[in-house]
């Protein structure tokens, strides 16, 4: 039985997780459950679970899983200090790294230092902190699989290949709901309209960061850390059908590509089995339905912060952390109401102008890049404090 930490098993990523432990349970054992704060979810998670260990982040929370969960064997810790324990468990096999945010970024640096595998979802650990984990997951000689499916399509893409047979990436993107939409229509949109993405269903930050075109130049950072390849090796299309989840271009003039309808348990399940592929109960993909693809340039002029993104990823050093940053901090705005849709990218370049460079920045560098960032987004709006 492969034993699995799950850090974030409240969101979007952990849920599904836990349904493929659950079709899997000869297979798939929970050995730790973690989240931020969301009490009643992961207390139901832990009783039907049963792990040895449940971390939540926020201290409050922790006390009521505490009660909640008092008798049942689980111990329950809390803080920083609680997410590295359950990442380090030496019981675990593999950590699931799904925590939104930069609190993942530490746990995950203790999850390979203990020798475990890595099934990453955090986007954080990777933009802010690439330079710091390929080099630890070489050097502790661990694997990380990429959960996200653009890179996991990319990985089985490449699986069996030669690096120096590589030409080109590709990343596709959906272009989210306001593909076609006017500058003028952005300035309009609301964060319902913006959260009605037409092909995932995710959780509210990522379906945000998909509608601006962020998350796809978040998702060129990472890979560039992960394949080893330079931000000019990486071309991204817009494939508004969700197929074609990301595909590599050989120098021969082949195309790897994985295609299949838009469910992230199959990369979720790729990670978890690999270099197994398991049954899924999920929708085929039916090429007579589908009938036609269609593709796209990216268009920086109406979606900005795409082109923020490659700024700072040639920039280097802190600078991707403060637009990472910087865009966490816009989207709770946005989500919030206090800030309209095109007030994202805005802000991103903001910060981004104000930041101070540092060229090889440690994590204790990296953690106060991102409250800078925070203050200087949340000062720009006039509230008080950077806090999120």
């Amino acid at each position: 039985m492969k034993k699995i930490s799950l850090l974030g098993s409240t969101g979007s990523i952990g849920t599904q997780t836990l349904e493929i432990a659950r079709a899997y349970p000869d297979e798939l054992g929970i050995v730790a459950l973690a989240a931020r704060s969301s009490v009643d979810a992961i207390v139901k998670q832990a009783l039907e679970f049963k792990p040895s260990v449940v971390a939540m982040f926020d201290g409050n929370a922790a006390a009521r899983a505490a009660e909640a969960l008092s008798g049942t064997g689980i111990r329950v810790v809390s803080g920083m200090d609680g997410l590295i324990e359950a990442a380090s468990l030496p019981e675990a096999d593999i950590v699931v790294t799904a925590l939104v945010g930069m609190i993942g970024i530490r746990p995950t640096i203790e999850a390979i230092k203990s020798g475990h595998d890595i099934a990453l979802a955090n986007k954080e650990t990777l933009v802010c902190a690439g330079h710091i984990i390929m080099p630890l997951v070489r050097e502790c000689n661990v694997s990380l699989y990429p959960v996200d499916s653009e890179h996991s399509a990319i990985f089985q893409s490449l699986n069996g290949e030669h690096k120096e047979d590589v030409e080109r990436i590709i990343l596709t993107a959906s272009g989210g709901p306001f593909r076609t939409y006017t500058k003028e229509m952005l300035e309009k949109v609301t964060a319902a309209d913006a959260l009605r993405h037409p092909n995932w269903n995710m959780g509210s930050k990522i379906t945000i960061d998909s509608a601006t075109l962020v998350n796809k130049g978040l998702e060129v950072m990472e890979a560039c850390h992960l394949f080893g390849v330079g931000l000019d090796d990486i071309e991204v299309v817009i494939h508004p059908q969700s197929v074609i989840h990301s595909a590599v271009k050989f120098r021969d003039g082949a195309v790897m590509a994985e295609m299949g309808c838009p469910d992230m348990k199959l990369p979720i399940a790729y990670a978890l089995f690999y270099p197994r592929r398991v049954y899924l109960d999920t929708k085929r993909l039916d090429l007579f339905e589908l009938q036609s693809m269609t593709f796209e340039k990216p268009d920086p002029e109406r979606f900005p912060g795409f082109a923020y993104a490659y700024e700072a990823a040639r920039a280097g050093g802190i600078m991707p952390t403060v637009f990472n940053a910087a865009n966490e901090r816009a989207v709770a705005l946005f989500l919030e109401g206090r800030i309209g849709f095109t007030d994202i990218a805005r802000l991103i370049r903001h910060a981004l102008d104000r930041a101070t460079r540092t060229d090889d920045p440690t994590v204790d560098d990296i953690l106060e890049a991102e409250a800078e960032a925070a203050r200087s987004v949340s000062e720009a709006c006039n509230i008080p404090g950077g806090s999120k």
